[in-house]
């Protein structure tokens, strides 16, 4: 195909694509099959491929990601984001009308828009002569990241607009997750073995902060976009902008209503109330806002909260249902979670079963007793709460609940220390869900990588070959082929991800090891500090706790693990296998800030936060989190907190500038 043919055809099918997709996404009106639909997109790529010079950065090729791995920079809102202030009953609301109302004198006629609060990551999204430029988060309100890349994979953002748009447009918006997606997402961690996120607004607000647009593409987020910037307004009711930026494309809400009189919010508001269940996407209340622009401005706001607007929020939704029985589960750590069975009763879309009842001391608090008919929320948890029980249903022969003294599963005596909440049970040796649960957390992505699934481990445990963690790297071919469902290939790709485990970095072999209350960060930070596990071995609890971020109770924790001496032996066990044991020191650039703890605030322009720190380590240096007598340095970026600022300057802290820092470290920029 010649140049000038292939440049106007792939001009040609990114308009198709467009407009197919904003049929799709936004009007919900497809007007081709998928199958018709990826097929102009596969001939979109491979004319790209053949003609790369013809790509645009707006492709819609560009919306199943770039797998290029960066950290996000913080980028400045033109506009501070502010957050809405929030009431939670009629009387409150009421008041806020009454203020506007007061606010406008004798012509107290106020229009106001009734809009869904959706309920997920806010976005302020720009566009420059009609095509998408950048998407940032919320941030502190005025800086935030940078997540232009993968904003540019949600397909109901409009990368090109139409009409007679403005020459600069800022929208502002949520990104959200819709039920459907977000039960095959969970369905699919749940089968990968990795923990299921706990609610929608969760799943879109990490995967936005994903690192891997191609990852982020894969998730199918959603984009609403409920207020319009720009120097070029097509009037003075933001809802007939909202209406106007239909028209050029973007996704505005479709369920709003102007009310005329309080009544009329009231309305809204009851209705949605008991509807929100028939969205397939979570809402948490109504965003009331003064309609006139001039209005708006006129109100203003204060540092945190516009003036003109406000949010009603719902009360979370409960049912009542019969408790059943109450199991008590043993965790890896030897933790005890008592779990509550129930009759099943549908609650916020789901039929739920089975409610936590966390520690001894909400059973106590609650006096929840079996029969009791009770009360379950589901406050954003995966696993519903009991929050009440009705009392004038139990029933007189309701015996009190008595927590358990010994493990349900190997009978040893629980204990419970001072301060903590829950019990457990010590035998970590030989109780076996805590074996198994060890193992599963060794072999886990985030720690040895070890692609195992929970019914091999068990398999593995109950036929004696895996009694510990160490008990991996000696399974032999013919004792996993043994096992139910194993072929050759499955075998061999087994023993293979067991040995290419061997070269996890030190760091992450700590926190596999599975010592309570070291999480990912606490071993990295003990890694680097004490360099070996000889030198972690050894150490006191003193000088355990007077490293940063570790503390008394995680020092303590470390300290008796390492007391113990089978512990001591699946180390030595480990370390004979070939496992990584000390830390791999990465080439410094210079020891120029040797010792130095220094601390970094504020946003810089020519490096990112997590650069500035790397460069720290690089030269010698040790980045910490919060300023103290014992800081040498404050890098201070804009936007720096002025209570910051001067606390540095009571210590006497040497202050220093993105700039100058860049001149001690002799960098060309």
């Amino acid at each position: 195909m010649e140049r000038d043919i292939a440049e106007k055809r792939i001009v040609e099918l990114c308009n198709l694509l467009e407009f197919h997709n904003h049929n799709y996404y936004v009007l919900a009106k497809p007007q081709i099959s998928d199958f018709e639909f990826d097929m102009l997109l596969k001939e979109l790529q491979e004319l790209e491929i053949k003609f790369p010079e013809f790509q645009s950065e707006n492709s819609p090729t560009k919306r199943v990601g770039d797998d290029r791995n960066n950290e996000f920079v913080q980028a400045k809102h033109k506009i501070p984001m502010l957050s809405l202030g929030n009431t939670y009953n009629i009387e409150e609301l009421k008041d806020f009308d009454i203020r506007l109302k007061r606010f406008l004198g004798e012509n107290n006629n106020v229009k106001y828009s009734c809009e869904l609060k959706y309920d997920g990551a806010a976005i302020s999204i720009t566009y420059i002569n009609g095509i998408f430029t950048q998407a940032i988060t919320r941030g502190d309100g005025n800086v935030g990241d940078d997540v232009t890349q993968n904003v540019r994979t949600i397909k109901s953002v409009p990368m090109k607009l139409k009409g007679n748009f403005p020459k600069e447009i800022t929208m502002r918006g949520e990104v959200f997750m819709s039920h459907k997606t977000f039960e095959r997402l969970n369905n699919e961690r749940i089968l990968n073995e990795e923990t299921p996120f706990s609610n929608p607004r969760n799943a879109a607000s990490g995967t936005l902060k994903m690192q891997k647009s191609a990852e982020v593409a894969k998730r199918n987020l959603d984009c609403v976009l409920y207020y319009l910037y720009t120097d070029e307004l097509p009037s003075d009711s933001h809802t007939k902008n909202l209406e106007t930026a239909k028209t050029w494309g973007f996704n505005t809400p479709s369920n709003y209503k102007i009310a005329e009189n309080f009544d009329d919010i009231f309305e809204f508001i009851n209705y949605w109330e008991e509807n929100r269940k028939n969205l397939d996407f979570d809402i948490d209340g109504i965003v009331i806002k003064a309609d006139s622009l001039k209005l708006q401005d006129e109100l203003g706001q204060t540092s945190k909260t516009p003036r003109w607007a406000v949010s009603y929020k719902f009360k979370a939704e409960r049912v009542s249902t019969k408790l059943l029985s109450i199991d008590f589960q043993v965790g890896r750590t030897g933790a005890i979670t008592p779990v509550a069975n129930l009759e099943p009763v549908q609650l916020a879309g789901t039929i739920v079963k089975r409610a936590s009842l966390h520690n001894a001391d909400i059973i106590s608090e609650l006096d929840v007793r079996i029969g009791d008919i009770v009360y379950i929320e589901k406050g954003g948890e995966i696993i519903p709460k009991i929050i009440e029980v009705d009392l004038s249903k139990r029933n007189i022969e309701a015996q009190k609940t008595e927590y358990i003294s010994v493990c349900p599963e190997c009978e040893t005596q629980l204990v419970r220390k001072d301060g903590e909440a829950n019990h457990y049970c010590p035998n970590s040796e030989n109780c076996p869900p805590q074996i198994k649960g060890k193992i599963e957390h060794f072999c886990s992505r985030k720690a040895m990588n070890i692609t195992i699934g929970e019914a091999t481990i068990k398999a593995l445990y109950e036929a004696k070959f895996v009694k510990n963690i160490s008990d991996l790297f000696s399974l032999t071919n013919s004792q996993i082929f043994s096992l139910e469902g194993f072929k050759e290939k499955s075998t061999e790709n087994l023993i293979e991800s067991i040995e290419k485990s061997k070269n996890t970095p030190f760091e992450k072999v700590l926190f596999a090891i599975g010592i309570r209350y070291v999480g990912s960060t606490v071993a990295k930070t003990l890694a680097k500090s004490l360099k070996n596990i000889d030198n972690i071995i050894n150490a006191s609890i003193e000088q355990l706790a007077q490293i940063e971020e570790v503390g008394e109770k995680i020092a303590e924790s470390v300290f008796l693990f390492f007391k113990n001496q089978d512990n001591i032996r699946i180390i030595d066990t480990l370390k004979n296998a070939g496992l990584k044991f000390e830390i791999e020191e990465e080439e410094k650039d210079s020891n120029i800030l040797e010792n130095k703890k220094i601390i970094i605030s504020g946003t810089f322009e020519k490096f990112s936060r997590e650069e500035i720190k790397e460069l720290i380590e690089k030269n010698g240096g040790k980045n910490v989190s919060s300023i103290s007598k014992n800081t040498d340095l404050f890098i201070g970026g804009e936007n720096v907190g002025p209570s910051k600022i001067e606390k540095a300057k009571e210590l006497n802290i040497k202050i220093i500038t993105e700039n100058e820092f860049i001149e001690m470290l002799n960098i060309s920029n």
